[in-house]
């Protein structure tokens, strides 16, 4: 494990598309980072007044970038969840759940039931067609065309994306989908969610 040189280089950014829909969140949300990798993302809520907690199978780094984050190290792959709710059964639930560069399937049920109601998800990885420009290349890491909208489905979609960006040259797919009923009635939540 190589430490040195972390303490006097900066905070690593917050994704670009994290930064643009953050105002969906208010200071105070339980945020859960899922695979948070650097803790950039943990940093960016915290400055925002957020309660963060992340997951990963490796938290040394989210631990040097947010000591006084909620961590949690386990394998979400081959282990069980580690965010259940022992009253209820279920999974936690967070006002906001952030997921970039990362991709397992079998874990995107349990990403929506970790949403609160009225609650975000912002989610950004890689897409079909990164393997002409780099890696992840296999499939099992890269979604389908439209896969994002297809899991959001029962959300409230508020913005997608999906194709070539740079630099660094990758092809994304990404979504941000509000836990809350169609409907948009005036007392829904929708409605007070400025774009």
């Amino acid at each position: 494990m190589h430490t040195h040189g972390h303490t006097n280089s900066p905070p690593p950014t917050a994704s670009a598309w994290v930064q643009r829909w953050s105002h969906l969140v208010m200071p105070g949300a339980r945020m859960l980072d899922l695979a948070c990798g650097s803790g950039r993302h943990l940093l960016w809520f915290a400055q925002r007044g957020c309660q963060v907690t992340g997951v990963d199978i490796d938290t040394t780094q989210a631990r040097g970038v947010m000591p006084s984050a909620r961590l949690l190290t386990a394998d979400i792959e081959n282990g069980p969840w580690p965010l259940m709710d022992h009253n209820t059964g279920r999974p936690e639930k967070f006002d906001l759940v952030v997921v970039t560069n990362y991709l397992w399937r079998p874990l995107m049920p349990t990403i929506l039931d970790s949403l609160a109601e009225g609650g975000v998800l912002i989610y950004e990885t890689f897409a079909a067609g990164n393997e002409t420009v780099g890696r992840p290349a296999r499939p099992d890491f890269l979604l389908r065309h439209g896969e994002l909208l297809d899991v959001c489905k029962q959300l409230h979609i508020v913005a997608f994306e999906n194709g070539f960006v740079a630099p660094p040259e990758r092809f994304v797919q990404r979504v941000v989908a509000i836990n809350t009923p169609h409907s948009g009635a005036p007392d829904s939540p929708v409605a007070r969610y400025a774009l």
